[in-house]
């Protein structure tokens, strides 16, 4: 705990069990988990969540795995089995949180919707996340995440001109994740009034879509969408990635004319062109962007990325380095304000992100990644289980 810091965090006391695989699910049960809610993941027997295959870049584990599940309990349940489903039905009488993201209408044929769990488990909040949502002409179509980013009209808006580009990270799923986990958060707030829980409901197509919101209105009405350009902004410019005299990239960003005049004296060093009637405006520089790139181009070449961030600072201008995703690991601002830590896993430690924000009243939970099914003994002990009662149920490949 940091100085100062009260033991407690906000969620401590609060039980969420979650019916999860892949990313959406377990991303937003790992936010509830960060701020101290205890997250038991029901997993399947022997392989567990297929997330954990995805690849082993993590010191052996799935990197995807370990981004999305620390700080859980792991259960393994075969919910085809009475027995397993009798366990899940117990835990969800002490449960404050049911999250489940499995394929749509499962979680109803098993009972276990908001409707059907209601009259037993009256306090109980149940997020369901889903591709399309619990109803419409889409409801039982498969919905991974690039096809999201198809059917929300990302992939229309994001690459080159040429082709579409899909998001190097799963923004569906992430985008579903977060509302998913504000939508809970929220239900525990209605809960210490109404003393009732409630269901929350959250698709991938719905979060990302509103994501697109600017977009959407540049495009109102059946105006002209904004277009792909790359990693440079589709109606501002310049303001993008623009290569320097040592191969590097610079990525800058212009907001308004004073700007523009600054970066015309300062950094390109010629004055004259803030006044050039192709580039007097932010709308001339769009429709001449290439004769502008040209120049701008011209100018950096002749100094390094260094050189080049320092007119731009010099100017006061908005300006980053193009880091790859290994140089991240070391960003000197992340290292500086301690933003990395270690986690516990089953393959020893591993450093972590801590989570967006800083607390002043309590520090994040950061414990270990479970390995499938490791505690499934302790939770069944926990339910009444005696050790022959667990002993059969293993018998019978209930956990």
């Amino acid at each position: 705990m940091g100085a100062g810091k009260a033991a407690r965090r906000p969620l401590e006391g609060v039980t969420v069990v979650s019916l999860e695989h892949a990313i959406a699910a377990p991303f937003c049960t790992r936010q509830l988990a960060d701020l101290g809610a205890r997250v038991i993941k029901v997993e399947r027997p022997g392989s567990g969540d297929f997330a954990r295959a995805y690849d082993d870049r993590a010191q052996g584990l799935s990197s995807h795995f370990v981004w999305v599940n620390r700080s859980k309990e792991s259960l393994t349940l075969d919910l085809k089995q009475p027995q397993a489903m009798q366990v899940l039905r117990e835990l969800l009488a002490r449960a404050d949180v049911l999250v489940q993201n499995l394929a749509p209408g499962a979680a109803e044929r098993m009972g276990l919707s908001h409707a059907q769990l209601a009259p037993s488990c009256p306090r109980l909040v149940v997020c369901d996340i889903s591709g399309y949502g619990n109803d419409g002409p889409h409801r039982d179509r498969k919905a991974y995440d690039l096809l999201i980013q198809s059917e929300a009209g990302f992939l229309s808006v994001t690459g080159t001109p040429e082709e579409p580009c899909k998001a190097g990270i799963s923004i569906a799923d992430i985008a579903a994740g977060m509302y998913a986990y504000t939508g809970v958060l929220a239900a525990l707030l209605q809960r210490q009034q109404t003393g009732e829980g409630s269901h929350v409901e959250v698709s991938m197509l719905e979060a990302l879509g509103e994501w697109m919101g600017f977009p959407m209105y540049y495009a109102y009405e059946g105006a002209t969408p904004p277009p792909r350009s790359g990693a440079a902004h589709a109606t501002i410019y310049p303001y993008g990635p623009f290569a320097a005299g040592d191969g590097k990239t610079v990525m800058l960003g212009l907001q308004n004319e004073r700007e523009w005049k600054a970066f015309c004296e300062r950094v390109l060093q010629q004055p004259e062109l803030a006044v050039d009637p192709r580039f007097d405006s932010n709308s001339q520089r769009n429709r001449h962007r290439d004769a502008l790139k040209a120049i701008i181009l011209e100018a950096f070449g002749h100094l390094s990325a260094q050189q080049v961030m320092d007119r731009l600072d010099e100017a006061q201008i908005a300006n980053a380095r193009v880091n790859t995703v290994g140089e991240l690991w070391e960003h000197p601002q992340l290292r500086a304000r301690g933003r990395i830590a270690q986690v516990d896993s089953p393959m020893g430690p591993l450093a972590a992100l801590l989570p967006p924000g800083v607390h002043s009243s309590f520090d994040y939970r950061m414990d270990a990644i479970p390995a499938v099914g490791q505690h499934t003994e302790a939770i069944l002990m926990e339910l009444g289980r005696d050790a022959p009662a667990i002993a059969r149920l293993r018998a019978a490949g209930a956990v």
